[in-house]
């Protein structure tokens, strides 16, 4: 029987001016451990007079994770921090009780053809984190666990698995690791996982069960410690998850929160303009209004 409980594919979402793909959250699965967000930017060709510009916009409750495979984007935020990511390295914001920040096409890259491809991924907080002060962490490519094992290479983004620990300040449980073949690969990895998990392929195929499955889809398993599974040659992975929260987290916008009257406040805050502001940034991205009311 197969281990396979749910299979969410990409849907593509406007996100002002970039279209990205969305695998998380899924009217069926709002969240896998405590990832409640998975965007698939890219791969974007874009040309010298075109540039990822997202304004400034607020977040609670969360930790965001900002992975490229191409490209680079410049992160700024309420805190003071600019930092520009390139593939590779990890960008970590927790957002707790209140941050905002904005994501462009860095200067040096603004009057040049260029290319954009990489996760945007969203992490709740446990309850007793939810506002917590708001932080900033960069993560250097070569500061993340990478090691070669069963014919396929290994990387531990965030969290802990494989007896190995990523250095990406994580709040709770959890995992995520990539892994890539060159040739054909089976592996069992499932004693290394644990609560939720999910597998998202970004290229290539793999089998499980007699079944083939191809790039662009999540599969998220009945049970983590099943997982195991056959890589096609030149075949890219994301194993995501971890321990789910107790109390259900709720989402509106870019606010995540397990109390709504705290995402209620949120709101409202932000159309006051009571956030804290980005530094040498004057524009914001305004509250979305519902579509059905």
């Amino acid at each position: 029987m197969s281990n396979i409980g749910l299979i969410i594919e990409e849907r593509a979402a406007d996100i002002g001016n970039f279209l990205v793909g969305r695998l998380l959250p899924f009217r069926e699965k709002r969240a896998v451990g405590p990832f409640v967000f998975l965007d698939h930017m890219g791969p974007a060709k874009l040309k010298d007079y075109q540039n990822l510009d997202v304004g400034p916009h607020p977040h609670i409750g969360l930790s965001t994770l900002t992975y490229l495979f191409e490209g680079a984007i410049l992160h700024r935020d309420s805190l003071g921090t600019e930092m520009e990511i390139t593939p590779g390295a990890v960008n970590w914001m927790t957002a707790g009780k209140g941050v905002v920040h904005s994501e462009r096409t860095p200067e040096r890259l603004r009057t040049t053809d260029k290319s954009l491809h990489g996760l945007q991924i969203w992490v709740a907080l446990p309850k007793a984190m939810e506002n917590i002060e708001p932080s900033f962490f960069h993560i250097e490519a070569k500061d993340i666990p990478e090691w070669q094992q069963d014919n396929v290479s290994i990387k531990l983004i965030a969290g802990k698995a494989f007896g190995k620990e990523s250095p990406v300040p994580v709040y709770s449980p959890l995992y995520f690791i990539e892994i890539k073949s060159t040739n054909p690969a089976t592996l069992n990895i499932g004693k290394d996982l644990f609560g939720d998990s999910a597998l998202y392929i970004l290229e290539g195929e793999i089998k499980n069960d007699g079944n083939t499955y191809t790039s662009k889809q999540i599969l998220v398993a009945k049970e983590s410690s099943l997982c195991q599974f056959e890589m096609s040659e030149n075949c890219t992975v994301y194993i995501f998850g971890g321990e789910p929260f107790p109390e259900e987290h709720f989402i509106y916008w870019n606010f995540v929160h397990s109390d709504k009257v705290v995402i209620e406040k949120a709101k409202q805050d932000w159309i006051d303009q009571k956030f804290p502001k980005v530094p040498n940034e004057t524009e914001f991205v305004p509250l979305p209004q519902p579509k059905f009311k």
